[in-house]
């Protein structure tokens, strides 16, 4: 199953000690596969996720983890140093969407990275697999992290397969350990393009300081984007969407 190759990758991307069991947080816990793989390997785990269905099925499912309801986007309420790594499936980019009004992505998405930060043991990896909508997303949620203090980089597998090209945020506490290879990338140029390009994308969202790029076209493309979704009557996008009028006189 999809799942449980993802929780091994990430689990595999993590580099932990053979010896002794680590505990490890599960953020997006679901109902638990990922934690499932973890116990398989002889570790303790704690998984984290916003649905309560989901962890009732985990619960039904008698996984051996211990589950917390929580949103992440509050943050990791976890005690400094607490953990020997972290992995994720297909959950942080949904920190990426404003549920609410008063939800700002890129305010959570900093709250969740420094506080993950914090409850990470020194030396130890966050390894986080998403499905980014598009390259802005991308660029948000690494930058986020690095603000919040980790380093590391993107690593992709299969980047030129459409169907199998997985992505894997892989993030280091403290000293900044060799970012892995992606599986089947057939040249290290194409890897070293790649995170050449992550570094600079850094530095694009540098300005925000945890509030979103309101009015942006970007911000106002992706808004009109939801209410098309919600069924909404929206104008056609053109190139003068989200262009300053010039002032009247």
């Amino acid at each position: 199953q999809i799942q449980s190759q993802m929780s091994e990758r990430a689990v595999e991307l993590l580099g932990l000690p053979e010896d002794p069991p680590c505990l490890l947080l599960d953020v997006g816990c679901g109902s638990g596969l990922s934690g499932d793989y973890i116990s398989e390997e002889g570790h303790y785990w704690i998984g984290m996720d916003i649905s309560s269905a989901m962890l009732d099925v985990a619960i039904e499912r008698e996984v051996e983890g211990d589950l917390l309801l929580a949103d992440v986007g509050q943050g990791v309420p976890f005690r400094a140093g607490m953990f020997d790594g972290c992995i994720s499936i297909s959950a942080v980019q949904w920190l990426c969407n404003a549920d609410k009004k008063s939800h700002s992505p890129p305010q959570r998405l900093l709250k969740f990275f420094s506080t993950l930060y914090t409850a990470l043991a020194r030396g130890s990896r966050a390894v986080l697999q998403l499905y980014p909508e598009n390259s802005e997303q991308l660029e948000l949620i690494t930058s986020q992290a690095m603000r919040a203090g980790f380093t590391g980089g993107m690593v992709v597998d299969y980047p030129n397969s459409a169907k199998a090209k997985k992505f894997f945020l892989c993030l280091f506490v403290g000293a900044s350990g060799v970012l892995p290879k992606g599986l089947g990338t057939e040249c290290a140029d194409a890897e070293e393009i790649h995170q050449a390009k992550f570094t600079s994308e850094r530095t694009r969202f540098r300005h925000i300081k945890g509030k979103s790029v309101k009015k942006s076209r970007d911000w106002i493309l992706e808004k009109k984007e939801r209410r098309r979704r919600q069924g909404k009557e929206v104008r056609a996008d053109t190139k003068y969407t989200a262009r300053k009028r010039r002032p009247r006189f």
